[in-house]
């Protein structure tokens, strides 16, 4: 399992600057939740599925099998 950035730079520039806007919380969402603070509570949910491939929900971390 390996946990990388986007390959698409702009996406990365795009998300980094929405959660320094925001303090840290994931830009896609609406509100300063807990679970929301990036690396949010879904996207690490995802991690710990040895099943899943794919993006978090803002597209900025990709998990790999």
């Amino acid at each position: 399992m390996k946990i990388r950035l986007n390959d698409d730079k702009e996406i990365v520039t795009m998300i980094q600057e929405g959660l320094k806007a925001k303090e840290g919380y994931c830009p896609c969402r609406v509100g300063k939740r807990p679970e929301y603070k990036c690396m949010c509570e879904e996207f690490r949910k995802q991690i710990a599925d040895p099943d899943f491939e794919g993006f978090c929900h803002c597209r900025l971390y990709y998990k790999e099998k």
